[in-house]
């Protein structure tokens, strides 16, 4: 069995004295594992960076076997984030979020297309972190985890929705929610489709809300919390404001 695809590097760990495993989300075939040949030699470490964007080649046994990956650079995405702490922290906690959610061998081609539209305005502040937050509603949304943000859960009003309900993951509107807001997540207008522009506040209040739900949606499922680098990116956002 084979295939090539393209796709973007999530995460490299060591196989032995000089493989690596690596983990790669393809825009057609999904999260895949495959063995790199000497994949911890000096001229295949920065191919492997996380947030690379690869075209490459899988071959194996059979669809159950671990099978190994030829891979060549198609955007060095790593090396370009280097330069800036922001750039670097959002392509880390993007692929972190992507390998802690993403089933193995499953495509999803929409949350990858979306995912390389984040990786490509990360040179851009004004824009990325309200893109990370649409792509990990999307990402909630492609896994069955889908938010309801277009009417009120209380009261069934589509106008003035600020709020969502941690317990329902739907919108609720800011008469219904005044009572109970110190409990209820924030619903930017952005994050609803209300508005096209979002500040870096409302930015941060939908990562809070996108990241609660990535949280108790996904990966409570297996015991797990958010991946530290997606917690530290929301912390260094945050000092920004």
């Amino acid at each position: 069995m084979n295939f090539t695809d393209t796709g973007i590097v999530l995460d490299a760990r060591a196989h032995g004295e000089t493989h690596a495993v690596v983990d790669v989300f393809t825009e057609h075939h999904g999260r895949w594992a495959g063995l790199v040949y000497g994949g911890q030699g000096r001229r295949q470490r920065p191919l492997l960076q996380p947030g690379n964007e690869v075209s490459l080649e899988w071959k194996g046994r059979g669809e159950d076997s671990l099978g190994h990956f030829a891979l060549e650079m198609a955007h060095a995405r790593a090396g370009e984030a280097m330069g800036d702490r922001l750039s670097l922290a959002g392509l880390s906690a993007a692929c972190a979020v992507a390998l802690a959610t993403l089933p193995e061998r499953e495509a999803h081609a929409r949350a990858y297309q979306a995912m390389a539209v984040l990786l490509a305005n990360l040179d851009d502040m004004d824009v990325w972190p309200a893109l990370m937050a649409r792509w990990e509603l999307g990402l909630l949304a492609e896994l069955g985890f889908g938010l309801t943000l277009d009417r009120c859960a209380a009261t069934g009003a589509r106008d003035n929705l600020i709020y969502v309900s941690p317990r329902s993951a739907c919108a609720v509107s800011a008469g219904a929610g005044a009572p109970y807001k110190d409990k209820l997540l924030p619903l930017p207008a952005f994050l609803r489709g209300a508005s096209v522009e979002a500040s870096l506040a409302e930015a941060i209040d939908a990562l809070t809300t996108t990241g609660h739900f990535i949280e108790t949606r996904i990966l409570h499922l297996s015991d797990r919390q958010l991946p530290e680098a997606r917690l530290r990116v929301a912390e260094l956002l945050s000092a920004r404001v």
